[in-house]
């Protein structure tokens, strides 16, 4: 059976119909149950293809047609088209960054690659994480700790000390995949002070942020470069330094228990 609203014109007066019957109109008009199954069917293939549930397409049809723009497009097809075709690209890339979808139409959180755990992939963790580089060792030390150790370690002294790890999991994760990028300690530091996504999925207040930063990747302080303040844990874990000797560190400590979230920001 061929129905009107398969061309641009057709559609435009089905639209404009349904506008003017009422808000129910949606709900109760045979003929909108045919343009949703058709829509359904039109849009399920670029839906997939964008890796989003096959009936996303019609859901995000169903929003564009019921505005103003589309009923008096010359071509409301074409609009709806295109329009479909944004919110599945911001439904993906929303998945792949782990925000909302209105954060990943903006720009600067899209630029993003998607948030990804250092074990799931198979490369060379310490030439991933050239920052983290250490000397190579003679067969008379102790072999240093590896990057993908050192994060874990780090997980798990931040979940020791009062953080869901979850939350610590999904913290330092993003700190090194940023580290991965840039491949500088100080220029990730910098960059990571004013993510506002990261402060976004963590949930957590700006000074608590910084002081993650700092206690992470080291202070940024030229003239604490040489201490283990300036090292940073991850660092610090890689050259050597036992977890044990890291919890006798009292300000270190402190530090991190105290940028811990608390129970009520978790439940709210």
């Amino acid at each position: 059976m061929s129905h009107s609203f398969t061309t641009p014109r057709g559609l435009r007066r089905l639209l404009v119909r349904l506008r003017v019957s009422g808000p129910r109109a949606w709900e109760t008009d045979p003929e909108a149950r045919d343009l949703m199954l058709f829509t359904a069917r039109k849009y399920e293939a670029l839906a997939i293809k964008h890796r989003c549930d096959p009936s996303a397409g019609a859901a995000a049809a169903f929003e564009a047609m019921r505005t103003y723009a589309v009923r008096t497009a010359i071509d409301p097809w074409a609009v709806v088209t295109q329009a479909v075709k944004v919110t599945l690209i911001a439904e993906e890339r929303a998945a792949g960054l782990m925000c909302s979808v209105h954060q990943a139409r903006h720009p600067e959180v899209s630029r993003h690659h998607d948030v990804r755990r250092f074990c799931d992939t198979d490369a060379d963790l310490p030439n991933l994480l050239p920052a983290l580089a250490v000397e190579p060792f003679s067969p008379d030390e102790t072999p240093p700790t590896g990057a993908f150790e050192a994060i874990e370690t780090a997980i798990d002294l931040f979940a020791a000390l009062g953080w869901p790890r979850d939350t610590a999991t999904c913290a330092l994760d993003y700190i090194a995949a940023r580290l991965a990028e840039s491949g500088s300690r100080s220029t990730t530091h910098a960059a990571l002070r004013r993510d506002q996504t990261a402060r976004a999925l963590l949930d957590i207040e700006q000074d608590a942020w910084t002081t993650v930063l700092r206690i992470v990747l080291g202070n940024p302080n030229p003239d604490e470069a040489c201490t283990s303040d300036g090292h940073g844990v991850l660092l610090r874990l890689l050259i050597g330094h036992p977890i044990t000797e890291l919890l006798d560190d009292d300000l270190l400590v402190y530090d991190i228990s105290q940028t811990a979230p608390r129970p009520a920001r978790i439940h709210a």
